[in-house]
């Protein structure tokens, strides 16, 4: 059984810093690729970056993260970061960490088979 569990989320300033990170139990092996969603109360929950999971591959990035956000990995410790700066009110929402046996980081969140609980993320202007 999968099981991905994130932390670091929190409450920072506008043009601050956090980082989120996503620790995946079980069949970590069986990922194609990971990423990171984030949803918006009274919006849909969308992409905001992902890559592939085994291998050196270049990373996507939802454009309004682009240049801000950086998604990292360590293999050995079955864990994912993502690095957040000069984050925005309009950033605020809970991130949720996932997996999926696709190769080729989807951008729909009903390609991923995985997700952990959220975590909070606040941006105050």
């Amino acid at each position: 059984q999968v099981q991905l569990v994130e932390s670091g989320g929190g409450l920072v300033q506008a043009g601050g810093s956090l980082r989120l990170s996503c620790a995946a139990s079980g069949r970590a092996a069986s990922f194609g690729s990971m990423g990171w969603f984030r949803q918006a109360p009274g919006k849909e929950r969308e992409f905001v970056a992902g890559r592939r999971w085994l291998g050196s591959y270049s990373t996507k990035y939802a454009d309004s993260v682009k240049g801000r956000f950086t998604l990292s990995k360590d293999t050995a410790k079955n864990t994912v970061y993502l690095q957040m700066n000069s984050l925005k009110p309009e950033d605020t929402a809970v991130y949720y960490c996932t997996a999926s046996p696709k190769l080729y980081s989807p951008i729909r969140a009903d390609e991923y088979d995985y997700w952990g609980q959220g975590t909070q993320v606040t941006v105050s202007s």
